[in-house]
């Protein structure tokens, strides 16, 4: 008897393992679940705010030639027809009451990405606060504090962080791709008073050395090296045959090695710099 009594004790002893292992189990999937549901509303949070800021963006515009009831229209003037007066698409008044730190507006055709950018004293600010100063981990697009701030510098640095669900600047390591960057050419920065339309010419990826973050050269000539220099490593990189007069890197992180980058690199069309503004925020 006392044989089949230990054995009786022995078996249920040997069950219970199985029972808080179960329990564990399903401690570790409800955690898992509350942390998947924790990002998907941090995300949906996110993706809101920034819905928010591109419907405050947009500039409301009267439709062209429209005339008041009873109004008839003059002979057109004969005098020499002046440069038109710039209207950008972006409503840069009402941005700059949501975050004066605003220096610009960035588009890039063929991508999602459409964003504020901002600059502020340092390089840190904007690492974790989005454009209305809230925490968030996605930041906001920056300018580089020791570029200048109407982006009309021999080297202006644009940083965006890699997010996991492409927003922000993750769709730039897509340049990578040959294929990708031959059919999407442009970038499109908006200020205040003119807009830049870039041509890209190169993307690369390597470490975050310091040397990238340079913006003061003491020649024309000793910068149109050091472009070079930065861009050597793409193998399907095409530079202006005339000088540069500024370049643009468009900075974010990649993942082939520790602590890498990849950057997009743009100069200023030779064509005007200031083009119609005939571009629309998406």
């Amino acid at each position: 008897m006392t044989g089949e009594k230990n054995k009786r004790e022995g078996g249920r002893h040997k069950r219970r393992p199985s029972r808080v292992t179960d329990t564990i189990l399903v401690v570790v999937v409800l955690l898992c679940g509350i942390l998947l549901a924790g990002n998907i509303l941090k995300e949906t949070a996110q993706r809101k705010r920034e819905e928010e800021i591109r419907k405050l963006a947009v500039q409301e515009e009267a439709p062209a030639g429209a005339l008041r009831d009873g109004e008839t229209q003059s002979l057109p003037d004969m005098e020499p027809e002046e440069p038109a007066e710039y209207h950008s698409p972006v409503d840069f008044e009402s941005l700059r009451a949501v975050n004066p730190d605003i220096v610009a507006w960035i588009e890039i055709p063929g991508t999602d990405i459409s964003y504020p950018v901002v600059q502020a004293d340092d390089n840190e600010t904007y690492l974790k606060r989005d454009f209305e100063g809230n925490k968030s981990a996605a930041g906001t697009i920056f300018l580089d504090c020791d570029s200048s701030s109407d982006l009309m510098g021999l080297h202006s640095i644009l940083y965006g962080h890699h997010m996991k669900n492409q927003t922000m600047f993750a769709q730039i390591v897509k340049f990578k791709d040959e294929s990708f960057f031959r059919e999407n050419r442009e970038v499109i920065l908006y200020l205040p008073e003119s807009e830049l339309h870039l041509r890209t010419i190169a993307a690369v990826y390597g470490d975050a050395d310091g040397e990238k973050r340079r913006t003061e050269f003491s020649s024309l000539e000793r910068f149109n090296r050091y472009v070079d220099e930065m861009t050597k490593n793409c193998s399907f990189r095409e530079l202006p045959e005339g000088d540069v007069e500024g370049l643009y890197s468009f900075v974010t992180c990649s993942y082939e090695f520790n602590d890498a980058r990849t950057i997009l690199y743009a100069v200023r069309e030779q064509d005007g710099e200031n083009g119609a503004a005939d571009g629309k925020i998406e």
